[in-house]
């Protein structure tokens, strides 16, 4: 039997930027955290490097704001980068205040005015400015926030919880354009159960699922995206798919990322007869932007018909190694490579998506009540390229913001009458879930050949052609069975690469992540690339 559920506040995701949020939001509201696996599941408990604030005396706003305008290849939004970094430092506060174990400095000079944990350096910043817990930071601070979390009596964190679609007054027939809520998946019960609140928020994070190697968990399927498209919103810049240049290379592997701080602390990009490469691409080498480190090292490897690069920071100290990259250390250790006297094998894998639903400096989207945080909005602070670091910030600053500005509005809603039940009287069981593996194959695979690192107007074509076959077959399947979560995200993931798709076909020029070999050159103006749903058409 299907349940109907009332909150004051519903948040899809619990990652940093969903966690945050419910923290942050007074406790007297009834707030639902919906995960749609295990808690831990998401992309923050994964993240490593850590935080990017301005903490250091030598550090100033303006720095951080310049190195990020500079990443983002013209296209940042400087209100956005502005906001975020003048809230950077209140907002590590509020985490060490949680409770997050960062590693401290011991040779931090107290009354020089340094600050009391060590910061690292990574690509793209021109100060040691990334507060990190070793190379776990991620972790660290889900842990914390989870704890703190589960502490709250009003906030209730409900797993194997996935989010069909949103429930707007549109949708309903009824005069306005609110949202009223959701239609989440039971993967316990089996039931689809309707989530009724006054303020909705996704936070569900990326897509970079959407390629066939990838350093995010298998969750990553631009579900808040696509669900935001579909109820109205519009969604920005999603040409822009970062690739970390360095996961793991080996087959068991799966999706392990070895951090930028590796790089940041000295580690150094080789070919496979020991020749260092980068110094050849930009005048930072290793310490360049991501893309154009990803870019180089897929150059190398094509050119040289090479299945990976090596990473080695073999010429540091052993115990410097094991004390700044404890995790990196373990894991290789576990694949039978020892970071202390050789080379990490590394390629590069979609990591993650500086496009998403467009927002204000609140979060708030083009639904009123609803409201998008962390990776799946477009704040503008990454413009073409996100600077290390940057986003976890991203994460913890408009949370705060989401939540006061949804505290301002308390007096001002009220919520509406009881929703429809989910209805599932027309479909079956399905009996052909083959369907669906084989879809989900296919989709990864002409992303990561046609929609890559390196683009054509050829390859856009043929993946558009792929795409629409597969939407109109998944949209029949999706018809006439129940849903089930590799459903949903197999629906979710095909919704999101259309909009990727279409969003390279209209970028005429390289900038930043989107690199194309019919348009190599950046044009003198930025733009934005900026999709209306169909609902504008109406």
């Amino acid at each position: 039997m299907s349940q109907h559920l009332q909150h004051d506040v519903l948040v899809i995701g619990s990652g940093a930027a969903g966690l945050t949020l419910a923290l942050t939001l007074p406790s007297h509201l009834r707030i639902a955290v919906l995960s749609k696996g295990e808690l831990a599941n998401g992309s923050t408990y994964w993240a490593q490097g850590g935080v990017a604030a301005v903490l250091d005396h030598a550090d100033t706003v303006e720095s951080h704001v310049e190195d990020t305008l500079v990443a983002g290849a013209g296209l940042c939004r400087e209100d956005a980068v502005r906001f975020t970094v003048e809230h950077s430092r209140e907002a590590i506060q509020w985490l060490i205040d949680q409770g997050v174990p960062f590693t401290p400095d011991d040779e931090t000079d107290r009354e020089d005015g340094g600050f009391a944990f060590h910061l690292t350096r990574e690509g793209g910043h021109s100060h040691r400015r990334i507060i990190h817990a070793a190379d776990a930071t991620g972790a660290a601070i889900f842990n914390t926030l989870l704890d703190q979390a589960r502490r709250k009596p009003n906030i209730e964190l409900l797993q194997q919880r996935v989010a069909v679609d949103l429930i707007t007054e549109r949708k309903l027939g009824l005069h306005g354009k609110r949202c009223l809520g959701a239609y989440v998946l039971n993967r316990d019960s089996g039931e689809v159960d309707t989530y009724h609140a006054r303020f909705v928020v996704l936070a569900s994070g990326g897509a970079s699922k959407v390629y066939l190697y990838t350093s995010n968990p298998d969750g990553a399927c631009g579900d808040g995206i696509a669900m935001a498209w579909r109820a109205g919103c519009r969604v920005g810049n999603l040409e822009f798919n970062q690739f970390h240049p360095t996961c793991l290379y080996h087959p068991q592997a799966k999706s392990f990322l070895i951090t930028e701080a590796v790089r940041g602390e000295g580690g150094l990009l080789k070919l496979p007869n020991g020749e260092r490469f980068m110094q050849r691409f930009d005048p930072r080498a290793e310490l360049a932007p991501r893309d154009i480190v990803a870019r180089a090292i897929d150059h190398e490897m094509k050119r040289l018909g090479v299945d990976c690069v090596y990473l080695d920071i073999s010429h540091k100290p052993a115990e410097f190694i094991k004390a700044h990259f404890p995790t990196v250390y373990e894991r290789c250790l576990d694949f039978g490579i020892d970071i202390t006297r050789e080379a990490i094998p590394v390629v590069p894998a979609a990591h993650y998506t500086c496009g998403g639903v467009l927002v204000d400096q609140h979060g708030h989207t083009d639904i009123p009540g609803l409201y998008a945080i962390g990776e799946t909005s477009f704040t503008g602070l990454h413009g073409a390229n996100r600077m290390a670091s940057n986003s976890l910030l991203e994460c913890f600053v408009y949370a705060r913001s989401a939540a006061a500005d949804i505290v301002g509005q308390l007096d001002d809603v009220t919520l509406p009458s009881k929703l429809p039940t989910w209805d599932s009287s027309q479909v079956t069981d399905s009996d052909e879930d083959v369907i669906i593996a084989h879809n989900w194959d296919e989709l990864r695979r002409f992303m990561w050949d046609y929609v890559g690192i390196v683009r054509t107007n050829k390859r856009l074509q043929r993946a558009q052609h792929r795409v629409r076959l597969l939407l109109n077959e998944i949209d029949e399947f999706y018809s006439n069975y129940k849903v089930s979560r590799d459903l949903i995200e197999l629906r979710n993931l095909a919704q999101v690469a259309d909009l990727i798709i279409r969003s390279a076909m209209q970028r005429h020029e390289s900038r930043g992540l989107h690199y194309t070999l019919d348009y190599p050159e950046m044009q003198a103006e930025a733009h934005d690339t900026i999709l209306l749903p169909p609902i504008y058409a109406d």
